[in-house]
């Protein structure tokens, strides 16, 4: 009899693990053509700048213009997915976005004028956009409990990762089928990962609980075994709140309206830096004397140090809180952008150039996890669309300054500086950021109630893991 019930009990987490799984997996493959997607311009950019016959003259300026085009539709994208999402759920959402920007990459490969090109970046940033805010949410409220920030962490690693195999597809193949087939390669989720998705992505429980359809969501929680939030009139017993509100309406209420903007600005410095140094660091290597596939190699390594830095950095987030990790990885970032000023052999460029990668993209996953677990579940969408949307406006700033400087014709060195300021301010900002007050989101899953190592939270306070875990959960 023991045997047998020990047998059903494992069913459900087996069934959760394998979900988990496919889950994250999906959302990882996903993010890795969004980062693609972010590095194959700065992969192109040189043949656009020294190649009129293309899709016409390309100046700095310009080029740093069309870098940006595709960050504002990524801007609004991520803004509209907040909305959107509520409305039609997470899975639906995400399944559009695939297709979005698999077709948008496709036209891209087709323009023949910078008009052209800077129109189809717009349209695909706007996929991008709403895949990157809805993917945070969907995987923070699949996550099981002490592996939120390492299952984010290892999502949004495929950003850097994408990136890394961007560069490293130019590298071996740009010359053999130019910046068209790159672009077309970006087109390649809507035969992959689009059907793959349809399948083996489900709904999120906790989302279809939020918006009363508790029948879809026990359903799916049996097939998935995912835990059920409790409806909102347990929930409201159990731990005895005020009604709150959802979406953009809770997102800036009084209980959360510093943290948002705080954040907000968090995620416009990181992707500032994100974004100059992946559009414009082959250029400047280049013109620090190194060759094509040399200065390629440096986008490389930025994004390997990156997606290593982003893991690492994670599971070091679950067990002291993300907000200590980010912090320490801006000043990372600051230190390292610094010290490319000196005269250095390859080697130690290399690494502190794979370090830089941690204290940017690496850094930016982590902000992704730490928003998407700080915000309750009627919230968190909207967090992370805002966290996603509004730091874009960085996203849309960092081609521009880079095209800036470059094109005011500052040395290489004051042009780092500029950047690691910029890695400072994200420090000072992160410093910030409120603790978090008031109670979570509670799961249905029983837990005996037994004593337990305490667990530390985001700003530094401790909670057990035996029977009040779910709290922690969510944040």
């Amino acid at each position: 009899m023991t045997i047998t019930d020990s047998r059903q009990d494992a069913q459900p987490e087996a069934r959760r693990r394998r979900t988990v799984a496919w889950v994250v997996g999906l959302a990882t493959f996903g993010l890795i053509f969004d980062g693609y997607d972010l590095v194959v311009y700065g992969t192109v950019v040189s043949v656009f700048l020294r190649d009129p016959t293309q899709i016409g003259k390309v100046t700095p300026q310009v080029a740093g213009g069309l870098g940006s085009y595709a960050l504002i539709g990524v801007l609004v994208g991520a803004l509209l997915a907040g909305t959107v999402g509520d409305i039609i759920g997470r899975r639906k959402l995400m399944l559009s976005s695939y297709a979005w920007f698999s077709v948008g990459m496709a036209i891209t490969a087709l323009t023949h004028s910078t008009s052209a090109f800077g129109v189809m970046r717009f349209v695909t940033g706007l996929g991008v956009g709403s895949l990157v805010a809805t993917t945070g949410a969907i995987v923070s409220e699949f996550a099981p409990p002490g592996k939120k920030n390492l299952c984010n962490a290892i999502t949004y690693s495929g950003v850097p990762l994408g990136s890394l195999l961007s560069a490293l597809v130019a590298i071996i193949l740009l010359q053999d089928i130019g910046w068209r087939g790159m672009f077309w390669l970006g087109a390649l989720p809507i035969v992959t990962l689009l059907p793959l998705a349809f399948f083996k992505m489900p709904e999120s429980p906790a989302w279809l609980m939020a918006r009363g359809r508790v029948d879809r969501a026990r359903a799916i929680s049996e097939r998935t075994g995912i835990p059920l939030p409790e409806p909102p009139a347990e929930r409201a017993a159990a731990v005895a709140a005020p009604r709150q509100r959802a979406g953009f309406a809770g997102l800036f209420s009084r209980e959360y309206f510093l943290p948002t903007v705080v954040l907000g600005l968090m995620s416009v410095t990181g992707l500032v830096l994100v974004y100059s140094l992946n559009t414009w660091l082959p250029e400047l290597m280049r013109r620090a004397g190194f060759n094509t596939k040399g200065s390629l190699a440096f986008l490389l390594v930025l994004n390997g140090g990156a997606v290593l830095g982003a893991l690492i950095g994670s599971r070091i987030a679950d067990r002291f809180g993300p907000k200590p990790v980010v912090a320490t990885c801006f000043l990372i970032g600051a230190v390292s952008i610094s010290l490319l000023t000196f005269s250095l052999p390859l080697a130690l460029l290399l690494l502190f150039v794979a370090i830089v990668g941690l204290g940017t993209s690496g850094t930016q996953t982590l902000i992704y996890g730490f928003v998407a677990n700080y915000y309750r579940t009627n919230v968190r969408g909207a967090g992370v669309a805002w966290c996603a949307g509004f730091g874009r406006l960085g996203g849309v700033a960092g081609p521009l300054l880079g095209g800036f400087l470059i094109g005011a014709g500052l040395a290489l060195n004051s042009i780092f500086y500029v950047l690691a300021g910029i890695a400072v301010v994200g420090f000072l900002l992160t410093v910030l950021v409120p603790r978090i007050r008031g109670p979570r989101d509670v799961v249905t899953a029983v837990v005996e109630p037994t004593r337990a190592p305490a667990t530390p939270l985001h700003d530094g306070s401790s909670v057990s893991r035996a029977g009040v875990d779910p709290l922690r959960e969510q944040r």
